[in-house]
């Protein structure tokens, strides 16, 4: 189990991520997220400039393509030296052994293959919006577990869930399958825009792996004191 809770840069530039490292010292190696909005004005520049400074990156861009079109961006992600990327579940099993194809191909001899992980349903959809929006008729549960066995299929490491489904996903999936949950919130925060979530000692008490905290630390008044509480919750030390 990962010690380091992932720290979502939701920023818009490099300028605003150097700002929040200027709040952490300069020893303290994190474990970061890049999302689409950060990754889309900044480019590959960026993780590289977070992996010169120690900081492991998850990059998050969620591929969803035809399968040679993931295969071959694959390829050009696993140069950036990332711990984790990953792509949406719902491209298919055929479209995920493409993606991973892509990153073994793309990593070279002295470097490790990043981890591999698949969207199973975002965290901020509900069961009503799945049905609605999606017209997927099971519930959200049967849902991400179909996806979570499609994933295992396809030979990649794991799936990015809710915390409320890991136990569930562990059930039917190998010992080894990662369960990377977003939605962390520790007691007393907002929820925002997420709907299924779960403290990080709760989080850790059901089987995640790792998990995502993005504003309870980055719009904190205080950023590494907020990080630190969130680590400690995370080791069960509180």
């Amino acid at each position: 189990m990962e010690t380091r809770p992932i720290i979502a840069f939701d920023f818009s530039s490099k300028e605003e991520i150097e700002h929040f490292l200027q709040q952490f010292p300069i020893e303290e190696k994190l474990f970061v997220k890049i999302g689409m909005e950060l990754f889309y004005q900044e480019g590959p520049a960026i993780v590289r400039f977070l992996r010169a400074q120690g900081h492991d990156v998850f990059l998050d861009l969620k591929l969803h393509d035809i399968p040679n079109t993931v295969k071959k961006a694959m390829r050009g992600i696993a140069k950036l030296d990332v711990t984790i990327t990953n792509v949406h579940a719902a491209g298919g099993v055929e479209m995920m052994e493409a993606a991973k194809q892509g990153l073994i191909e793309g990593t070279s001899k002295n470097q490790i293959v990043p981890k591999l992980i698949a969207v199973t349903q975002l965290t901020s959809t509900s069961e009503k919006q799945m049905h609605q929006d999606q017209l997927i008729d099971v519930s959200l549960k049967e849902s991400v577990l179909h996806y979570a066995k499609c994933t295992e299929k396809a030979g990649l490491e794991g799936v990015v869930c809710s915390a409320h489904e890991a136990p569930d996903i562990h059930q039917v999936t190998n010992s080894k399958f990662i369960c990377l949950t977003p939605g962390i919130r520790p007691k007393g925060t907002t929820l925002g825009d997420q709907k299924r979530v779960m403290t990080p000692t709760k989080a850790r008490a059901v089987g995640s792996n790792y998990i995502v905290v993005g504003r309870p630390i980055t719009q904190a008044n205080k950023p590494y004191q907020s990080y630190l509480q969130i680590k400690k919750e995370w080791n069960g030390e509180l």
